[in-house]
C-alpha cells in the first residue's frame, strides 16, 4: 500500500498511524512529496508495527511500514523495493506518481493508494493507474485536509474509491484487509463466480439497458475483476447478492459502467512509437498523390483525448509548417471522456511527458495548468461511437486503435479488423498499442515496423458484410456416432433409404421456374446435360421428346395445383418404350415440384383394326401439341393480364413519382434557402468566436499584466476565475468551481462572506482592509459583476497590496507618538505654529504654567491667546523670520500681566521644523519663566 502527502501531510499520516491496527496483514510505504527530512524515528512513536527507512533491495513484509529516504525515488518488483534516482523534469519532482505507478504494475488489483494533505498535484496519475489495474484508491477528504490541494486534485479527477478523514480510512482498511477479494492469507480465495456464473449475464443486461453497451464479449476475466472490485467496495461476498444491489441502486450500475471504461492514459505514452510513425508512417502518407485531399486520421478508444493531440502534435511537427488539410476524428463510447477530450484542459503534471519547448508551441497555459491550443482543437473532432455498432468513418490515411483491443474477448476482435480494412485507404495505415497484433488478419495487414505495431493495409477485397451481433451461444461438440451406438432410428432411415433407391422412381425436385432442386434416383434416361452453357433447366435439360409433355404437365400442375399423370410413348434414350410423367406439388414447400419418370415394362403391342403404329403415334404428339398450344395460349393471356396489370400500376407510380419529384424540388429549393442561412449564420458566428477569442486573449492579457490579485465570483460565491497573483493569497488553481468562503486566506474569515454579499445585494462598492496568513495587509475592494443586460451575476474582488502604506502609517505613528512622549516630558512649556502663527499643537507643561484649557489654545492665532500677551510686533517679527530665513532666536524676555498667574517675565526662543513628505515647515516656540527685568536690562 502506497500513502503519499507533502510534508505538510505529515500530521494525518500520524493520524492514520495511531488508528491502523498492527495485524493488518498490509505493508505501508510512506512517500513525502519534496521533503529531505528522516522521519523513521519521528513516526516510530506513532505505531506499534516495525518502522524502517526502504533501502535499495529491501524485500517488503506484512504488517511494516516503511519511508522513503531523501533525495531518491522508490520502485517495487515483486514485492522488493529499489532506489531510484531523481529525475527532475521542467522543473518537477513526482515522487508519489512514481511509486504508484509501480506499485500499480507489480500488484495489480492488489494495490492500494491513499492520498493525504498537501499542495501539490502529486499522486493523481499513480492512483489512475492503481485504479485502472482494479486496486482501491483513498484520498483524504477536503475538509478535515489542512492543506486540501492534493486531495482536491484527486478527487476531482475521479480516480478516487474514498473520500475520508485519515482515521476513518485507516478504520475502512482495516475491513478492506479481512475482505476475501485482498486476503493476504495463502489459503483464501475468492471466487463470487464459482457458483451461479451464468448470473453474470445479468449484469451484462443491466449494463446495456443503463449505457446501450453490450459487455459480452469483452475479456471475460477483465469484467469478473472489475465486478469483484466494486463487490469489495460494497462490502458484498456473493454475485446473486451484488446483482440484487444492481437493481436497486442506479448509481452503482453508474459506478460499475465507469469502472469497466478503463480512461488511463497519458500524451505521447511510449515516445519511440510515435517516432515510428514520423519515419514510416507519415512519409508515406505525403507522398501518395493526395492532391488537395485532407490527412483523415481515426482514433478509436479516444480516453479523455491525450492520445488524440499527441498524433496531432506528431503530424504537425513532421509537416513543419507545411499548409496541409488535416481531419482528425477520435470516438470513445464513454460520454464523459469524450467531453473531456473536446474541451482539452489538463493539469501541470503533463509537464512530465510533454517537453517544454511542444507546451510552449502547442499548449496555452490556464489557471488551472495546460490546454490545447485552439488550432489543434480545431482539426480533431469528438463524436461518441461504438466501433461494432455504428459506421465507420472511410477513406482514412491511419487508424490508431492502441490499448484497445487488450480488452477485447476474441469475437470483438475478428469483427474489428474487417472493419478497420474497409475505413482504410489503399495507403493507410493501422497504429495499435505495444501489447496488440492483428492476430491471424496478415491477409489484410502487412508489418511495417514490429516493435512500434505499424502496420500498412494490403491491397485485397474487403468483406462486404458485417455482422455487428455476436451470438451469446458457444459451439457445442456433437459426439460421434459409431455403429456400435447407432440407434434404432438410424437403421430404419438406411433400410428405407436402400429401398427407396432399388424401387422408387427416377425423378427431380423443381421450383416454379422449372430449375431443377435435386435429383432423385437415376435420371441418364430421361435429361442430360444440354450443349452450350451450364443450365440446370429442367426443359433443356430433357430429352426432344420429353420437352413438350413435361411442360403441358408441369403447367397444369402450377394452374390447378393438382398432380397430373401423362404418358408418352417414344420417350426413352433409344427412341422406344413408353413412359409415364408424373408432376406432384410439394405440400409444405410452396413453388416446388416433383417430377417422376416411370417407365412402362411388359406392355403388349396393341393391335388396330386400323392405321398403323406410326398413324397412333402422330396422333398422339398432335394431341399433345394441341394440349400444349392450348397451356401456351391460357399462360400467354394470363401474362397479357398481369401486363395489363402493370402497366396500369406503373402509370400509378409514374404519376406518384413525378408528384414526389416536384415536391423533391420544393424541399431542395427550401433546403438552398435555409443552407444559405446557415453560411450567412456560420459567417456571423465565426465573427463572434473570432471576437470572443480577441476578448479572451485580451482578458486573459489583462489579468497576466495587471500584476493585482483578482477573483471573479458567482451569484453563489463560486469562483469562475482567477488571475495568476492570486497565488500570493494562498488561492490554488484547483480552488476554481469551490466557494470562496472555503478559501482560509485571511484573518478576517468571518467577515469575508458578508461584504461580498453586501456589494451584490446592494449593487455598491465595499472595501476592507484584511491581513493575510503571512501578516501582509491587503485592501480587499468588492465591485458587482453586471452583464452588458445589467443583470447581477456574481462580484470582483481585487486584493490592493497596502502593505507598505500600511507600515509607513505604523512608523509615521510610532514617530508621532515618540515626539509627542517627548514634549510631554519637557518641562518648559512649548508652543507648535504654523506660517499663519496659528498654534498646531502645546505641550502640557504650557497648558499647566499658564493655567489654560486645550480648546483656548489650539488652532487660535499666537497674538490672540489670553489677554494678548504674545501680541508684540517685536516678537511676531523674530518667528516670521525663523520661517522665511530659517534664522532662530533666544531669550526674548516679555514681561506681562497674564490672565490667570499675574504679572511673570518669561524668556522666549524660536526655532525651525523642517518640512515632511506632505507637511509645510513649522516653528517651535519655548518659554521658559525667568526673574523681572531690572532697569537697564535691554
Amino acid at each position: 500500500m502506497g500513502i503519499g502527502a507533502s510534508a505538510c501531510g505529515l500530521e494525518a499520516f500520524m493520524q492514520l498511524l495511531r488508528q491502523l491496527p498492527v495485524d493488518t496483514g498490509f505493508a505501508f510505504v510512506f512517500i513525502q512529496h519534496l521533503d529531505s527530512h528522516p522521519l523513521t524515528e519521528f513516526l516510530s512513536r506513532e505505531t506499534l508495527m516495525p518502522l524502517l527507512e526502504a533501502t535499495d533491495a529491501m524485500p517488503v513484509e506484512p504488517n511494516h511500514v516503511y519511508v522513503v529516504p531523501s533525495d531518491a525515488n522508490l520502485a517495487i518488483l515483486h514485492g522488493v523495493l529499489y532506489l531510484m534516482p531523481r529525475q527532475e523534469e521542467h522543473g518537477q519532482h513526482l515522487s508519489i506518481d512514481y511509486f504508484f505507478n509501480s506499485l500499480a504494475r507489480d500488484k495489480g488489483n492488489k494495490a492500494i493508494g491513499v492520498i493525504l494533505s498537501g499542495t501539490a498535484s502529486d499522486g493523481i496519475f499513480g492512483l489512475k493507474a492503481i485504479k485502472a489495474e482494479g486496486g482501491i484508491t483513498f484520498a483524504q477528504d477536503e475538509a478535515s485536509a489542512k492543506y486540501d490541494g492534493m486531495p482536491h486534485g484527486a478527487i476531482a479527477a475521479g480516480c478516487v474509491d474514498f473520500a475520508m478523514p485519515p482515521e476513518n480510512i485507516a478504520q475502512e482498511l482495516a475491513r478492506i484487509a479481512r475482505h476475501p477479494y485482498l486476503a493476504h492469507a495463502k489459503t483464501a480465495s475468492f471466487e463470487p463466480f464459482s457458483e451461479g456464473a451464468d448470473d453474470i449475464g445479468k449484469v451484462f443486461i443491466l449494463l446495456r439497458r443503463h449505457s446501450g453497451v453490450d459487455f459480452t464479449h469483452y475479456k471475460r476475466a477483465t469484467i469478473q475483476r472489475r465486478i469483484k472490485r466494486r463487490m469489495l467496495l460494497q462490502r458484498l461476498e456473493n454475485l446473486q447478492q451484488y446483482i440484487k444491489y444492481l437493481e436497486s441502486n442506479p448509481a452503482e450500475v453508474d459506478a460499475l459502467y465507469d469502472d469497466l471504461l478503463i480512461n488511463v492514459t497519458t500524451f505521447f505514452r511510449d515516445p519511440e512509437a510515435f517516432a515510428a510513425l514520423k519515419e514510416s508512417a507519415f512519409p508515406l502518407i505525403m507522398t501518395a498523390d493526395r492532391g488537395d485531399a485532407p490527412i483523415r486520421i481515426w482514433v478509436t478508444g479516444c480516453s479523455t483525448g491525450e492520445e488524440v493531440y499527441s498524433i496531432a502534435i506528431s503530424l504537425l511537427e513532421f509537416l513543419d509548417d507545411n499548409a496541409v488539410p488535416i481531419q482528425i476524428f477520435a470516438t470513445d463510447i464513454d460520454g464523459q471522456a469524450i467531453e473531456k477530450a473536446r474541451l482539452g484542459c489538463y493539469r501541470e503534471s503533463i509537464a512530465e511527458n510533454v517537453s517544454a519547448e511542444r507546451l510552449r508551441r502547442f499548449f496555452v497555459k490556464t489557471p488551472t495548468g495546460y490546454q490545447i491550443a485552439k488550432f489543434i482543437r480545431d482539426m480533431c473532432i469528438f463524436a461518441k461511437q461504438n466501433v461494432f455498432k455504428d459506421p465507420p468513418f472511410s477513406r482514412l490515411d491511419l487508424i490508431s486503435c492502441r490499448n484497445l483491443l487488450i480488452y477485447f474477448g476474441p469475437d470483438l476482435q475478428k469483427k474489428v479488423f474487417p472493419i478497420f480494412h474497409y475505413a482504410l485507404k489503399p495507403t493507410g495505415f493501422l497504429f495499435l498499442g505495444s501489447a496488440e497484433t492483428i492476430g491471424e488478419f496478415t491477409d489484410f495487414f502487412s508489418i511495417v515496423d514490429q516493435k512500434t505495431k505499424i502496420y500498412a493495409k494490403k491491397s485485397i477485397a474487403t468483406p462486404q458484410h458485417f455482422d455487428f451481433a455476436c451470438s451469446d451461444g458457444q459451439i457445442e461438440h456433437l459426439p460421434v456416432v459409431t455403429e456400435k451406438t447407432m440407434p434404432h432410428q438410424d437403421i430404419q432411415k438406411l433400410v428405407d433409404q436402400l429401398l427407396l433407391d432399388r424401387f422408387a422412381p427416377s425423378g427431380v425436385v423443381i421450383d416454379g421456374g422449372m430449375e431443377i432442386l435435386q435429383f432423385r434416383g437415376k435420371t441418364g434416361e430421361f435429361i442430360e446435360p444440354a450443349a452450350g452453357d451450364a443450365s440446370l433447366n429442367l426443359l433443356r435439360m430433357a430429352r426432344a421428346q420429353l420437352q413438350m409433355p413435361l411442360r403441358a404437365a408441369i403447367m397444369t400442375a402450377i394452374r390447378g395445383g393438382v398432380i397430373v399423370r401423362k404418358e408418352v410413348r417414344g420417350g426413352l434414350k433409344d427412341g422406344g418404350g413408353s413412359l409415364v410423367i408424373e408432376v406432384i406439388p410439394v405440400r409444405d414447400l410452396e413453388g416446388v415440384y416433383l417430377v417422376l419418370f416411370e417407365p412402362i415394362v411388359g406392355v403388349p403391342e396393341e393391335t388396330r383394326e386400323e392405321g398403323s403404329p406410326e398413324v397412333d403415334r402422330l396422333r398422339q404428339e398432335l394431341a399433345i401439341t394441341w394440349e400444349y398450344l392450348q397451356s401456351v395460349i391460357e399462360q400467354q393471356e394470363v401474362g397479357n393480364e398481369e401486363l395489363r396489370s402493370a402497366n396500369e400500376e406503373i402509370q400509378s407510380a409514374n404519376e406518384e413519382l413525378q408528384s414526389i419529384n416536384e415536391e423533391l424540388e420544393t424541399a431542395k429549393e427550401e433546403l438552398q434557402s435555409v443552407n444559405e442561412e446557415l453560411s450567412t449564420v456560420n459567417g456571423k458566428l465565426e465573427v463572434r468566436n473570432n471576437e470572443l477569442t480577441l476578448t479572451n486573449n485580451d482578458l486573459i492579457n489583462l489579468f497576466n499584466s495587471a500584476g493585482i490579485p483578482l477573483v471573479i465570483v458567482g451569484p453563489d460565491l463560486r469562483i469562475r476565475r482567477l488571475s495568476p497573483m492570486t497565488n500570493l493569497l494562498n488561492f490554488a488553481p484547483t480552488d476554481i468551481g469551490r466557494s470562496i468562503t472555503e478559501i482560509r486566506m485571511a484573518s478576517h474569515s468571518n467577515e469575508f462572506r458578508q461584504i461580498v454579499m453586501d456589494a451584490i445585494n446592494s449593487i455598491s462598492y465595499k472595501e476592507m482592509e484584511i491581513r493575510d496568513h503571512g501578516g501582509r495587509w491587503y485592501s480587499m475592494r468588492v465591485r458587482p459583476y453586471i452583464t452588458a443586460d445589467n443583470k447581477i451575476e456574481g462580484a470582483v474582488i481585487a486584493f490592493i497590496d497596502i502593505d507598505g502604506i500600511k507600515r509607513s502609517l505604523d512608523i509615521a505613528q510610532d514617530s508621532q507618538d515618540y515626539a509627542e512622549a517627548i514634549v510631554a516630558s519637557v518641562e518648559c512649556p512649548l508652543l507648535i505654529l504654523d506660517r499663519d502663527l496659528r498654534v498646531v499643537s502645546a505641550s502640557g507643561a504650557y497648558y499647566a504654567s499658564f493655567r489654560v484649557s486645550q480648546k483656548d489654545t489650539v488652532d487660535n492665532l499666537l497674538y490672540r491667546l489670553g489677554n494678548g500677551q504674545w501680541a508684540i510686533p517685536r516678537l511676531r517679527a523674530l518667528l516670521e523670520g525663523v520661517l522665511t530665513q530659517d534664522k532662530g532666536f533666544d531669550d526674548f524676555r516679555v514681561t506681562h500681566d497674564f490672565e490667570h498667574i499675574g504679572e511673570k517675565t518669561v524668556s522666549v526662543s524660536g526655532r525651525r521644523i523642517p518640512p515632511g513628505m506632505k507637511r509645510p515647515a513649522l516653528i517651535l516656540m519655548q518659554i521658559e519663566m525667568a526673574e523681572p527685568m531690572r532697569d537697564g536690562d535691554g
